[in-house]
């Protein structure tokens, strides 16, 4: 058996011999060339043909055509196909996926409609844009050999383009994958927390599905209707993105699953009909239906193809069930897309598919009109109205922007021109005097955004200004900008009270403390520094001073009251200080109690201890299950815990359901933030205040400057007593304006 035959068995001899002739040359093409992995790079084309055969199931000359393009990424400026006979379709689809892979989205300022028209505008064959996704899967699923920043622009293009694209062309299996991939490496915790629960309710559902049919099987057999019941489960990404919006935690998505019902029959359309609504029949009589739920793309199919009944029923204990009817031919529709059944049987210009692709264009050309489907407002025949779940949106606190040579660069929203400067390299940012975006000159001020290409101007004699402050956004910036700002304050302070000394050496007079503290008063300098600061750029004349120190010195007596209120605030300043030092020093922590866990469906263990996994350090209130371990007891884990998803899988048997008790009888649970903050002087008191505000000890407090982000990294040890505490500390932390990021540990 030969490489094609092991990989490609599907397929007859004619179909193998095409693909086997467009390997051949891409073995050729690609020897010596390796991915980020060190494996061979034909891998990767390898990968894009299995999915669009196998997933997919597009035919040979796609899979061929995959081969083909790959070898002509490598060889542009030569005719690698000259002297084979492939045909006008292989070659057609070859010179599109090769125009597509010219376009980088940076040309395109990542603006997702724009750069999906250019892939469907190449696409004169339509399965090349199928092709262009099933390329972009092969990627995803092979994230971990990309460094950091290629995987990062890479889940950012995926998130922006190929999850919509995917969308609206109806492939809602690598949709739904994208997604969750995206989801995995965008919000770690979140995406463990939702697939840990959806692993751990795994039986429930099935136990729902069971007691579902079985009233409904006895008049499903007598009407001789063969069917295939199976769960379909909501994606991780799907179940976020419904929490998100309707501000419910996991448990409040009542559509996490559906039963769907796949009816085995003949493909006419009049047979497959009437199958579906007699299941429906039979469904409703047995259940009761909210109509108001009632989705009939049966008749009338979305534009993609989409063909299926959806009815929300209500069990006997008024569980809401979403029930999903199809046959097996719209099942497979559904899956992967009417391009799945292309060219099997010759067609070329079936109706459905000129209305799919029709679809299409007209929603990249009206993306504005994409809404749920039965929205208001919108014609019922208008494509926009069959679209069933939201296009994903980008993240709205960050933009990403490029340089001029592709480096991605991520950045707050409002981020200018002087950010990007200062995200760049400090010294270029000291020196920046203006930028290019997109080609086109623009000041310091410019506020970018995402896709942006961006390429600073810098000026020797450049300094840095106050105005600068309010010009930037990103704590790197205004930390460096204030230090530079405070060296050139610190060099004209030097050269202000040299020159000051000089004169007072000249007119025989001495400037003491008091008067010196009552001439700041009186030219409202804010510190010794800024008043010699003023002098040396002269803001302040020094002719001035001499009239000014004659007029103080003779109305001391008057003016020491102001002088010993100065000395007062200055004593409560240090005061403040001192209090903040006393709170940073680390403080031995207590054990937690384990009595604030009641245990369900555990009747048997009632007598074991319990215990806080350390691994996770769960708070009262946070979602969480039990592990029955061998000598510790039940060990307490929060459904979030990195090892959670490990311990549900490989020892189910010992995972016990708990809740916390109404009260918690200890105040005692203990948890550790990580906060990043700018490199202010403030920013350490700010925390321990906000931490203060609230029912919240801190057990320990340390502090480490990181010289290379510019930040402090703060390690916080909180003793509180619930959850619902610790998420207002965390949300106030975050409101910080010096604070860069927190997290729990």
């Amino acid at each position: 058996m030969d490489t094609i035959d092991e990989l490609f068995p599907s397929f007859d001899e004619k179909g193998k011999g095409l693909i086997r002739e467009a390997y051949s040359i891409a073995e050729k093409a690609l020897e010596g060339q390796t991915r980020g992995n060190g494996k061979p790079f034909i891998g990767h084309p390898v990968g894009v043909a299995k999915i669009a055969a196998d997933e997919i199931g597009l035919p040979a000359e796609c899979v061929a055509a995959v081969f083909l393009h790959e070898a002509m990424r490598f060889h542009p400026e030569t005719d690698i196909v000259s002297g084979h006979t492939f045909g006008k379709d292989v070659l057609t689809m070859v010179d599109g996926l090769n125009k597509i892979s010219t376009i980088k989205p940076k040309d395109t300022r990542l603006e997702a409609e724009n750069y999906k028209k250019l892939i469907v505008s190449y696409s004169k064959d339509p399965r090349v844009t199928v092709l262009k996704l099933a390329d972009r899967l092969e990627v995803m699923r092979s994230l971990e050999i990309f460094p950091k920043l290629s995987r990062e622009r890479k889940i950012l293009e995926t998130l922006m383009l190929y999850i919509p694209l995917a969308h609206q062309l109806g492939l809602y299996n690598m949709k739904s994958e994208m997604e969750d991939t995206y989801f995995r490496y965008a919000e770690p915790e979140q995406y463990r927390a939702i697939t840990n629960k959806l692993k751990a309710t795994e039986k429930d559902r099935q136990k729902l599905m069971t007691q579902f049919i079985e009233p409904l099987k006895h008049k499903l057999s007598e009407a001789g209707i063969a069917y295939k019941l199976k769960i379909r489960t909501k994606t991780a990404y799907s179940i976020w993105r419904k929490m998100q919006k309707q501000k419910v935690p996991f448990e409040g998505v009542y559509d996490v699953f559906a039963i769907r019902f796949i009816i085995d029959c003949d493909t006419d359309r009049e047979t497959e009909h009437a199958l579906c609504w007699k299941v429906f029949s039979y469904v409703t009589e047995e259940y009761e239906s909210d109509t108001r739920r009632l989705r009939d793309w049966i008749s009338n199919p979305k534009p993609n193809g989409y063909e299926s009944l959806h009815i929300t029923v209500k069990n006997s204990d008024n569980v809401y069930l979403e029930v999903q009817i199809r046959t097996k031919r719209m099942d497979e529709v559904a899956e992967n897309g009417l391009a799945s059944h292309w060219s099997y049987k010759g067609i070329k210009h079936e109706a459905t598919l000129d209305k799919w692709l029709s679809s299409v264009r007209y929603a990249l050309e009206h993306p504005h009109t994409m809404m749920h489907s039965g929205g208001q407002g919108q014609a019922e025949d208008s494509p926009g109205a069959y679209y069933e779940d939201d296009i994903p949106e980008p993240p709205s606190k960050e933009i990403f922007v490029f340089t001029p040579s592709g480096e991605l660069r991520k950045l707050p929203a409002g981020a200018t021109v002087l950010d990007f400067a200062f995200d760049i390299h400090s010294n270029l940012g000291i020196k920046c005097s203006g930028g290019k975006v997109n080609g086109k000159a623009v000041p310091i001020k410019e506020k970018l955004k995402t896709g942006d290409v961006v390429e600073i101007m810098s000026s020797k004699n450049q300094k840095p200004s106050q105005d600068w402050l309010s010009i930037v956004v990103t704590s790197k910036a205004r930390t460096k900008i204030r230090q530079k700002l405070s060296e050139a304050e610190f060099q004209k302070a030097a050269e202000g009270k040299e020159l000051v000394t000089r004169r007072l050496k000249n007119w025989k007079m001495e400037l003491d403390d008091e008067t010196l503290a009552a001439l700041m008063k009186k030219l409202q300098y804010r510190n010794v520094n800024a008043f010699y600061a003023a002098v040396g750029d002269g803001t302040v004349d020094i002719g001035t001073l001499k009239d000014l120190i004659q007029s103080i010195s003779g109305t001391k007596d008057g003016e020491s009251g102001d002088i010993q209120e100065t000395d007062s605030q200055t004593q409560s300043s240090g005061q403040a200080r001192d209090k903040a030092q006393t709170e940073k020093k680390m403080w031995d922590g207590r054990g937690v109690s384990s009595d604030d866990i009641l245990v369900l469906s555990a009747r048997n263990v009632k007598n074991l201890d319990y215990k806080m996994a350390k691994c996770c350090n769960p708070v009262y209130g946070d979602d969480v299950f039990g592990f029955v371990s061998i000598k510790e007891g039940i060990k307490i884990h929060r459904i979030s815990c990195p090892n959670a998803a490990r311990l549900i899988e490989m020892y189910p048997y010992r995972i016990q359901k708990v809740r916390w008790s109404d009260t918690p009888s200890t105040s005692s649970f203990q948890t550790t933030l990580r906060v990043s903050a700018a490199l202010e002087p403030s920013v350490i008191n700010e925390v321990i205040d906000v931490i203060n505000t609230f029912k919240a000890s801190i057990r320990s407090f340390n502090v480490n400057e990181n010289g290379k982000n510019g930040t402090y990294d703060i390690s916080v040890k909180l003793s509180i007593p619930s959850n619902l505490e610790l998420d207002k500390v965390l949300s106030q932390l975050r409101a910080l304006r010096n604070v860069i990021k927190v997290s729990r540990s």
